[in-house]
């Protein structure tokens, strides 16, 4: 009886975390239920588990970072005295490393990543019905306006990446991998449909990365090609033909880029708009170099700067910079880059100890955070990656459960 009650809770626990992508990426009261089922059991688990208080301790570079971000945001917000709103995004870091915790227990992992790519052919859909179907211009997906289609292709890029280490893994079964097979090219063709520049030349070097891997731990280079060749060719076919646009956004770049420097007052297109966004914000940065002007404050001082008529109005209706590194440069300074870049680094340096552990599922879990981390983190230099909760619950959910998952794995190795 016991081990039937066991079984069902960890049958449940999978197929919550299982839904979780799908959760943060749409809107409704719903999606609050799996979310709140998950955190509750997570802090059952902390409070009554010794065995995972113990993974905890053995991960705690990681956990103690994102305890970092959550502390100076924290006092950033009591420093400036800010709205308090302003805290929303930060404490979500208390909300997953609870749900964290749930990763302690041996979960069901085939129906996990079988969720994940169930995931990313539902948003893939999504993209093409808005394109096709609704006659969007550039999909945006199913939590946010039409001004979300970055985030949007970011989102589906991680998810596909996801899709695809399922898809070449050697220990997938012969109809899991066509269903991640089909999610991959369903969800990376969702992403091109978006035409955002910045997160699909940031996908091609981190498919590299974990194609290599692949190859390299394996020793089958035609298996990796394949799929390599394929999944480029493919894209590129798409851009070049079918969707003529994202060529004409990329080759429209250096006329931009021109246009800028010639008259940056009157900087239009989405290439000038960023550059004067970051001027600004590198001149507020300039300005508070240590305490910076606080959390989500860039809109606000844009605008003053385009009264005071230091700036072009185009970007008065913006309220980030357009960039992860320059909005922690402009909201706290020096200080809240350092954390931001350890929020970055430090889980990253955990998942490349890992990458060529000689037992499969840990070597994958690395690979797969090491993915998510180089995804944001080259998206980041062009774009906000955690301004809204979507993109950050995405990360934080990935990021700290794929850690706590590496460390119960290593202590049942050390225990067995």
């Amino acid at each position: 009886m016991h081990e039937e009650q066991v079984s069902w809770k960890i049958r449940t626990a999978s197929v919550l975390l299982a839904v979780l992508p799908l959760c943060f990426a749409v809107s409704g009261r719903l999606k609050a239920v799996p979310m709140g089922l998950l955190f509750l059991a997570g802090l059952v688990l902390l409070a009554s588990r010794a065995e995972t208080r113990d993974i905890f301790r053995r991960v705690w570079p990681v956990v103690a970072v994102c305890l970092l971000r959550l502390l100076y945001d924290l006092g950033n917000f009591l420093g400036h005295g800010l709205d308090g709103n302003t805290l929303d995004l930060p404490g979500q870091t208390l909300l997953f490393l609870a749900i964290a915790a749930v990763f302690t227990l041996p979960l069901q992992q085939r129906v996990i990543a079988i969720g994940f790519s169930l995931t990313t052919l539902l948003l893939g859909a999504a993209s093409m019905v808005q394109r096709y179907g609704m006659g969007a211009d550039r999909p945006y997906g199913l939590n946010g306006g039409d001004w979300a289609s970055v985030e949007f292709a970011m989102y589906l890029l991680v998810m596909a990446l996801l899709s695809m280490l399922q898809a070449i893994r050697p220990d997938t079964r012969r109809a899991d991998r066509w269903l991640h097979g089909v999610a991959v090219v369903v969800g990376l063709y969702g992403a091109v449909l978006t035409q955002s520049r910045g997160p699909l030349l940031s996908f091609a070097p981190v498919f590299l990365g974990l194609m290599s891997w692949q190859a390299i731990r394996t020793r089958h280079w035609k298996r990796v090609f394949i799929p390599l060749a394929a999944t480029l060719l493919g894209m590129l076919a798409v851009t070049a033909t079918l969707h003529r646009e994202m060529v004409d956004r990329l080759a429209d770049v250096p006329a931009q880029i021109s246009e800028y420097g010639d008259n940056a007052a009157g900087s239009s297109g989405a290439i000038g708009e960023r550059l004067e966004m970051w001027r600004t914000a590198w001149q507020a940065f300039t300005e508070h170099p240590l305490a910076g002007i606080g959390l989500d404050q860039f809109g606000v001082y844009a605008r003053a700067q385009v009264a005071a008529g230091k700036a072009s109005p185009t970007i008065a209706s913006y309220v980030h910079p357009h960039s992860e590194y320059l909005e922690s440069m402009v909201a706290g300074g020096v200080p809240a880059l350092l954390v931001l870049l350890l929020l970055l680094i430090v889980p990253a340096a955990f998942f490349a100890r890992h990458l060529n552990h000689p037992r499969e599922p840990v070597a994958c879990a690395a690979v797969a955070g090491l993915m998510v981390i180089g995804l944001y983190s080259l998206c980041a230099f062009t774009d906000n990656v955690f301004y809204r909760a979507m993109p950050q619950s995405l990360f934080l959910f990935l990021v700290l459960g794929l850690t706590v998952d590496i460390g119960r794995q290593l202590r049942h190795s050390a225990h067995s």
